[in-house]
């Protein structure tokens, strides 16, 4: 079988491990998420010992989990699947059953947790009728709320004695721009932090993590007040706040290195990655020996290692340690497959935009153009693609299709400006960008303009429709996969904390600004598309609910347009490769069917 399979079907059947996170107190014990039975579950990692055991077995996988500092348990989010509404449980690292973890709260959204020493745990929750609460829970005590409000808001670190909860809220309405308030775990107030200024609401906040050292308070911020993301100290029982001066272009992540001497930074440029070492004492800045690609996520271990997982476009996924060796061999596979085949590497094109220069990254097959053209859209719409391994873009490049991924504006990683653009024109504004670089592509002799692909899951499968309506001689074919379809509907059936986006992109609920929810809406446009849709939907979906995606189907319906729509049991997306492999086979047989020959 495995001999016969084609590569791009091999890139998804082979073993993937995440980076594992260890136990603060424990380190030689660990947790990742592997694929390795043909589901994305939960495996521990006994380091001293080489042992690797599932944690999780669920009909449709299992990613949410979290290690206590001591490593005696493991707690995992239990939805129904891909619903994202449940509780947490939690099981022994050994092994056994597993158990209510927070007993006596109810199933809800999860909106983060922080695991303390003594077994706190302080859980964030939010729900449609009760808004976002935060809640302590002590071993064999009821829960106590200490935090509530009707906007978007979740746990962003317990400080390493246990004794304070930071929590990044959105009160002020707007939920592209967190404050954060430091409370007693009682629930009173400490300190708060907040950059939205004046109601101007243009600055957002995001808290990092507590210093790993008792009798320190500061909590490490990520701010914006420079116009890109960077790290700061904030001590919210002083209220004093430290500058830290890190001379790199681009956004900057950080987290502590055990012992709170340094901090790792995640240098985020150009869709590429790199990692560097800034020492507290002195402001001395090390860079760490990574290759040219994209760092997904990094630790600093107690020995003064960092763990990273690191792949490009053209190689897969692995995890490094910067002592030199890989740190995780995944647990084996049932159809014996090692390692991902390779793919082709990407190259950077900056085109000029309506909004500024647009950054993409193309990928090609062999031969020479026009090829047929896959304009591949990334989600979010707060996220952007980056230099990486992906193995539905390396499919399509396979099957002979240039590969266009663009970053538009809504991205980040390009400076605050370019992700706060997305207002109020939504959908509209990433549109022209992504035009803006079509027109690069077929002048430049890569595309095919009559044999233009647009597709894209979630915020991507939303472009997708809302372009193929909105552009409609642009566009040969259109593949959405778990897209908004009927905006108003969405807004009324999706998660709370989707509202709350909602509200800040458009400027408010549908019945306030209905001209903006219109405009933005890929049903108001379904009559003025032209290219054969397919699109898949998961029916448990809480992010882009199922009834919104059937109203536009049945406006396709009603027209007779051609179009395919495949519904499958699961919620945003599946962690079932063979679900995978199955969509994706199913896109583009579409697309080379209803594709004009060459």
């Amino acid at each position: 079988m495995t001999a016969s399979m084609p590569d791009w079907e091999k890139r998804f059947r082979a073993p993937r491990v995440s980076l594992p996170r260890w136990a603060k107190y424990a380190p030689d014990r660990s947790l990742f998420v592997s694929n390795a039975t043909g589901t994305y579950e939960l495996y521990a990692w006994d380091r001293a010992t080489g042992e690797q055991r599932q944690v999780t077995d669920r009909p449709n996988g299992t990613t949410d989990g979290v290690l206590a500092p001591d490593g005696e348990w493991i707690w995992w989010f239990s939805d129904t699947d891909g619903d994202e509404f449940g509780v947490w449980l939690r099981q022994p690292f050994g092994g056994g059953k597993d158990e209510p973890a927070t007993p006596g709260l109810e199933p809800s959204y999860p909106d983060g947790l922080a695991l303390g020493r003594d077994g706190t745990a302080v859980v964030g929750r939010s729900t449609e009728e009760g808004g976002s609460t935060v809640h302590v829970v002590r071993p064999g005590a009821e829960p106590v709320e200490i935090y509530r409000h009707r906007q978007s808001a979740g746990v962003g670190g317990l400080s390493h004695d246990g004794s304070l909860v930071a929590v990044e809220h959105t009160e002020h309405g707007d939920a592209m721009h967190a404050a954060i308030r430091v409370v007693r775990t009682d629930g009173t107030p400490v300190g708060e932090l907040d950059d939205t200024r004046g109601g101007t609401r243009e600055l957002g906040l995001s808290a990092l993590g507590f210093v790993p050292v008792d009798g320190d308070a500061r909590l490490l911020v990520g701010h914006q007040r420079n116009g890109r993301w960077e790290p700061m100290l904030w001590n919210p029982l002083t209220g004093e706040e430290t500058p830290l001066s890190v001379d790199l272009p681009g956004d900057l992540d950080a987290t502590w290195y055990p012992d709170g001497s340094a901090l790792l930074i995640d240098h985020n440029h150009h869709a590429r990655s790199e990692l560097w070492r800034y020492d507290l004492a002195d402001g001395a800045l090390t860079r760490l020996d990574t290759p040219p690609g994209t760092v997904s996520r990094a630790l600093p271990r107690p020995d003064g290692t960092v763990e990273y997982l690191w792949s490009s476009a053209e190689k897969p996924p692995v995890v490094r340690s910067t002592a030199g060796h890989v740190v995780l061999t995944p647990p084996a596979t049932p159809d014996g497959i090692d390692l991902a085949p390779a793919s082709v590497p990407v190259s950077d094109i900056w085109v000029d935009g309506p909004g500024g220069r647009v950054h993409a990254l193309v990928q090609k097959p062999a031969g020479e153009g026009p090829f047929p053209t896959v304009f591949d859209i990334h989600g979010g719409p707060t996220a952007h693609d980056t230099d990486s391994f992906a193995s539905g873009p390396a499919a399509w490049v396979d099957h002979g299709f240039a590969v266009v991924r663009v970053n538009y504006r809504g991205s980040t990683g390009y400076g605050r400006e370019w992700t706060d653009a997305l207002k109020h024109r939504v959908g509209l504004i990433e549109l022209e960008d992504i035009a803006a670089v079509r027109e690069w592509a077929v002048s430049s002799g890569l595309a095919d303009p009559a044999r233009l692909v647009l597709t894209g899951g979630s915020w991507g499968g939303y472009l997708t429709l809302l372009g193929l309506g909105t552009q409609p001689e642009a566009w040969a074919v259109g593949v959405a996969a778990v897209p908004v379809a009927d905006y108003v509907t969405a807004y009324h059936d999706e998660m709370e904390a989707l509202k709350a986006l909602d509200r800040t992109l458009l400027g408010g609920t549908p019945e306030e600004v209905p001209e903006r929810y219109a405009a933005s809406s890929p049903l108001t446009y379904v009559d003025d598309v032209r290219a054969p849709v397919y699109i898949s939907a998961g029916v448990n979906d809480p992010r882009c609910p199922i009834r919104q995606v059937e109203n536009y189907v049945e406006r396709l319906e009603r027209r007779g347009h051609p179009h395919e729509v495949y519904r499958y049991d699961a919620g945003h997306g599946s962690l079932v490769v063979d679900e995978r492999i199955k969509q994706l086979r199913m896109e583009i047989a579409f697309a080379e069917r209803h594709l004009p020959a060459r």
